[in-house]
Order: C-alpha cells, then sequence, then structure tokens
C-alpha cells in the first residue's frame, strides 16, 4: 500500500496537512458511517436511544471490538468524549489527600496539567514534575529518572504513552510493574497511542488508561474511551450523575452493566454516533492494509527528521532504537518567533503543522498519515530553511 491516500479523506486539497496529531482526520467512508448513525437516531430517538431497545446492545458491541484492539475486555472500558475527559473522570474519582504527592514528568499536555493543578488546589495533594532526560535512550534510563522522584508520599504516577509537544514515546512497562509493587495508582495518558502503536493493556497491568479514538484509530471527533483495571474500578465515580447510577448497590449499575460501566457509559443525552463508527474505522483500516501504510509512515517521519537535522545540527530527542513505530515526531529547530513561523508557514505554503517548544527548546513536530507524500515533506523541508532565518 503507498502513501498518498488523500482522496480517501475529507481534507482539503490544497492544504499540506501534517498535524494529523492535534486532532486526526477521518476518512469519508467512516464519516459517512457517523452521518448514518446520526440519521438514525434522528429518525426515532426515542427508540434509538432505548437501553432495552437495542442502544445498550450497541454499545456492547463497539466496546467488544475496541477492547479487541487495545489488548483488553469490554467490561474494562468505557466510552467517553476524548481522553481529556477519560482522564478527569480518574482525577477527580480518587481519595487524594493534603500531603499525598502525584509523580509527573515535565512532559505532559498542558490540559492535563491544569487537571492536576485542580485537584492539588482541592485536595492538598502536591504535583511532582520529575525530568526527563532526552535523548531518551533506554527504559532504563527513562525508569530511573521517574523513578528517582517517588517517595514515601506517592500516591499516583501519572505520565504520558506518547507526549503530545515533544512526540516521545515513554517506555512504560517497567515503570507500571515497579509502582504496582509499592501500591502506587498508575494513569497513563494515551491520546496519541490507540491505532498509532500497538496496545496490550492487560499485559501493560496499569491502573486506569484513557485514549483517544479520533487521532490515529481515525474516528470522528468525539470517540474516545476509559480503561479501568477491576482492582480499581470500583473508585471510579461519574462527573454527571445521572441514569446509570444505582443507590442501592456499588457493585452493579442501575441498567444492569456494572457500577463503573453504567455510571460512566449514561450521563445524560448525547449523541453517540462517532462511537458507533468506531467499529467502522477498524475495518477501514483492516480493508487498506493499514500496518503497511503506518510502517511507510514511520519511515518518512524519520527520513525527514534525518534530512532537517543535517541542516539544523541540533541533537534529536530521541535514539534510534527507542522510536517504536512512530508517525509522529518533533524536529528541533533553531529558535525563532513560533507564532510568526508557524503562520507564514501557512500563508506561504499552506502547511499545517504545530510549532512546540519545552524548555529552551523549539521543534517542528510533524505528523505523517497514509494521506501525506514524500513531497508533503520535501515542501516542509525547504519551507523551514526558507522561513526560520526570517522569523527570528
Amino acid at each position: 500500500m503507498a502513501l498518498g491516500l488523500k482522496n480517501l479523506f475529507m481534507l482539503k486539497e490544497d492544504v499540506i496537512f501534517l498535524n494529523h496529531g492535534s486532532y486526526g482526520a477521518c476518512p469519508k467512508k467512516v464519516f459517512n458511517s457517523y452521518q448514518q448513525w446520526q440519521r438514525e437516531l434522528e429518525k426515532q430517538p426515542v427508540e434509538f436511544l432505548s437501553e432495552h431497545r437495542g442502544f445498550k446492545d450497541r454499545l456492547a458491541n463497539v466496546r467488544k471490538q475496541l477492547a479487541k484492539t487495545v489488548g483488553t475486555s469490554e467490561d474494562r472500558l468505557v466510552c467517553v468524549m476524548n481522553a481529556t475527559t477519560g482522564l478527569n473522570v480518574v482525577a477527580r474519582s480518587l481519595p487524594l489527600e493534603k500531603g499525598d504527592e502525584i509523580l509527573t514528568s515535565n512532559q505532559e499536555y498542558g490540559a492535563l496539567k491544569k487537571t492536576w493543578g485542580f485537584i492539588c488546589k482541592k485536595t492538598g495533594a502536591r504535583l511532582i514534575h520529575q525530568k526527563v532526560p532526552v535523548p531518551l535512550e533506554s527504559e532504563e534510563q527513562f525508569t530511573e529518572a521517574v523513578w528517582a522522584g517517588v517517595t514515601s508520599k506517592t500516591r499516583v504516577i501519572f505520565l504520558s504513552h506518547i507526549t503530545s509537544e515533544t512526540a516521545l514515546l515513554f517506555p512504560i512497562n517497567t515503570l507500571i510493574k515497579k509502582a504496582r509493587e509499592q501500591g502506587i495508582w498508575t494513569i497513563i495518558d494515551g491520546a496519541h497511542a490507540p491505532g498509532h502503536i500497538p496496545l496490550e493493556l492487560d499485559i501493560l497491568d496499569v491502573d486506569f488508561y484513557s485514549g483517544n479514538c479520533h487521532k490515529w484509530m481515525l474516528t470522528p471527533k468525539g470517540s474516545a474511551f476509559l480503561f479501568v483495571h477491576p482492582r480499581v474500578q470500583h473508585l471510579i465515580e461519574p462527573l454527571t450523575v445521572s441514569h446509570g447510577w444505582n443507590p442501592d448497590s456499588d457493585s452493579y449499575g442501575a441498567l444492569g452493566d456494572s457500577t463503573f460501566i453504567d455510571n460512566i457509559q449514561y450521563q445524560g443525552t448525547r449523541d453517540p454516533a462517532a462511537f458507533l463508527s468506531v467499529p467502522e474505522a477498524i475495518e477501514f483500516m483492516k480493508n487498506n492494509d493499514w500496518s503497511k501504510v503506518q510502517k511507510k509512515c514511520h519511515q518518512l517521519a524519520w527520513e525527514t527528521e534525518e534530512e532537517l537535522r543535517k541542516w539544523t545540527r541540533l541533537s534529536p530527542l530521541t535514539s534510534s532504537e527507542m522510536r517504536g513505530g512512530l508517525q509522529m515526531v518533533a524536529l528541533p529547530i533553531p529558535n525563532c518567533d513560533p507564532v510568526l513561523l508557524h503562520d507564514e508557514l501557512y500563508r506561504q505554503f499552506k502547511i499545517e503543522i504545530p510549532i512546540t517548544s519545552s524548555g529552551n527548546q523549539m521543534f517542528a513536530r510533524i505528523s505523517v498519515q497514509g494521506y501525506n507524500t514524500p513531497e508533503d515533506v520535501s515542501k516542509l523541508v525547504f519551507a523551514l530553511k526558507k522561513l526560520v532565518p526570517e522569523c527570528n
């Protein structure tokens, strides 16, 4: 399967879209399924949204198919609007107290920094940012660096699986195992992981994991999941209390599933079409041999990184051994005006790409997806060489 599959997507023809990592992009076939679900809903809303008339079974089928994709069972995950919502459910549920510590890294997503800041302000807990060394060279190096921040007061370790601004794949397996042995809850922000890297959540043995489907799984916006291991499902409380809550039981929800599923799955009237489109997205990737597409995207992304590094002479953020199969890479670039550079890339070249920073270093973060071509990234390299000196 070659790249250049833009005709299968809904993207503007005149835009070089190298920013799949922010919100994703949905194939036409999957979007058609999404709209068909919406039409079915509007034909007879009462029937469609009634649990005893098929709605509950539809959601269960989606959870079952999604669970197979991420290596778990359908009773361990539930649909949410986005990973941020799922992680907020967890953060707001945990019984944290004054003096407790939440250990995280210096590479986390801005929205979740605010989530934990809010929790700390409310509970008196402390958020501890542990510096992750770059370049990231090994799982041992990563584990030692993060674990150095663990104290007797550490209750939670919260980390990204793939970081947003710097596109680093954190090797979290050993760290999760060590935390489990010490009775520390592990919470993973998997916003960029589903459909991007292989997931085996049961083997990972993490306590809480939330991932987006609308990014690399190619579903419409408003589709994500929250995974909670059975050993900690009793801790989870709904952000919105609705029909799923059962006042008479802590084990079973009001609609016949577990308290975890019923409390989170049913939170008032909402459009479920994006989540119901997940099976169509899984089928799309299967029919288009997406594993081969991903390998080509990975190769193109890192060839671009190497080419640009010859020009900038700046060190990479990760060793070749730690790249995994990522299709997203943060390219270190000389410091300049980030807003001006972003705007000029789009104005002059119609290139959509985020310009990010971490510490004192700036990055152009590229996401290569099946609709991109070698010509797309060649134009980016040309544009950066032209514009970076002009945007100082």
